[in-house]
């Protein structure tokens, strides 16, 4: 099975020369289970972090880091890649492209200056026509004004602790008071993440306010429609949409998952939540978060300690339960991706891919089966 690797280059101090290809097994086997192997790379890029693809056509876009803009490649062939037009500026540190399920348009995430940007696709898939969306306002700052969506975050940490039970009850933090203004007056925006959802329904996180934002796309780019706001501190990062309805967000700085779901005005609240595991150490960063192939399983990688948290969800999707939490098998376990029974985790720093079998039954990751070198490696994206 073939993928494609993002990854850091020299002007990020990665090792990368741009995106590269990455074969688990035959490259037309189904499952990824075989022997990994890097092949190289196959289009030159500078600190290509991000890879996402056009739904329909071979046309892929990588967010180019430091330069703060998104590239186009076309495909060429089996393993090769052309750049496909010129980079588009989104802004400081562009770190995530999501693109929209109908290939019309796409929205890339800027970690540097907090920017959230709508770009149109033409018929080919080339993007054009940045439009940068209303920025994010701290809900914890002296000027802040409640806004849609927003929870009571004393109700949120008694509902996370009734969620986490009472052996985990202690690792939730303490979000019973409203904390007061940083000192300097303001908290830096940091947009992550921009998933769409069913409806034409755009999710982003704000990592640096504790905001997950609503949006729907018009002719002028996003229009806001909501926000829900997490525990102070806590970073929302990256989210998964689950079929029953509820999207799951991981947080960076906290460690935790939160669980999201629309009331019945349509309104997003924040529903439940747990720690990710009783292993977990000060200093330690989450970093992605992926299903299982059922939905029955959640994972996020743990940077610091290096491990692979397994949550579980249960009841109609509102609730997580801490698993396990196991050997990651890298160091800086930055992304990666369920394929059926494998979990394929990219070690950011120590320059290599590996491959973990999952227990179908327990949904824990085993020990590493596979393992190949691959340079600076943030993104793995499967090529099906």
């Amino acid at each position: 099975m073939r993928f494609l690797l993002g990854g850091y280059t020299a002007d990020m101090d990665g090792h990368g020369t741009g995106i590269g290809m990455l074969l688990a097994g035959a490259p037309d086997d189904a499952l990824a289970g075989g022997a990994l192997g890097f092949t190289g790379e196959v289009a030159p890029a500078d600190s290509p972090s991000w890879v996402a693809r056009h739904p329909s056509l071979d046309v892929f876009y990588a967010a180019l880091e430091k330069r703060g803009a998104v590239q186009a490649f076309q495909r060429t062939g089996e393993s090769s890649f052309a750049a496909f037009g010129d980079p588009v500026p989104a802004g400081e540190a562009t770190c995530h492209v999501a693109v929209a399920p109908d290939g019309g348009s796409l929205v890339a995430s800027c970690w540097g200056d907090g920017r959230v940007v709508r770009m149109s696709l033409d018929a080919a898939g080339r993007p054009s026509s940045p439009v940068i969306a209303a920025a994010a306002v701290d809900p914890y700052g002296p000027s802040a004004e409640p806004q849609v969506g927003d929870l009571d975050l004393a109700a949120a940490a008694r509902a996370l602790r009734e969620a986490a039970g009472a052996e985990f009850a202690h690792l939730v933090p303490d979000h019973d008071e409203a904390p007061e203004a940083e000192a300097s007056g303001s908290r830096p925006s940091r947009a992550h993440e921009a998933v769409f959802l069913p409806g034409g329904l755009i999710a982003t996180t704000d990592m640096g306010l504790d905001l997950v934002r609503f949006w729907r796309a018009g002719s002028r780019g996003l229009t806001g429609v909501g926000q829900v706001v997490l525990p102070h501190g806590s970073g929302p990062r990256h989210m998964v949409w689950h079929p029953s309805g509820h999207l799951y967000v991981v947080a960076e700085l906290s460690c935790e998952a939160f669980v999201l779901a629309p009331d019945a005005s349509g309104a997003w609240r924040l529903v439940g939540g747990a720690p990710l595991g009783a292993g977990t150490l000060p200093g330690d960063t989450a970093a992605e978060l992926a299903a299982s192939r059922d939905g029955d399983f959640l994972y996020a990688g743990v940077r610091g300690s290096n491990t692979i948290a397994t949550l579980r969800v249960r009841g109609q999707g509102e609730s997580l339960e801490p698993v396990a939490l196991v050997e990651a098998g890298v160091d800086w376990p930055r992304h990666h991706v369920v394929v059926r029974d494998t979990l394929l985790v990219a070690g950011q720093l120590s320059d290599e891919v590996a491959s973990l079998a999952l227990d179908l039954r327990t949904g824990v990751p085993g020990r590493v089966r596979h393992r190949a070198a691959a340079p600076s490696p943030t993104c793995i994206l499967p090529l099906v």
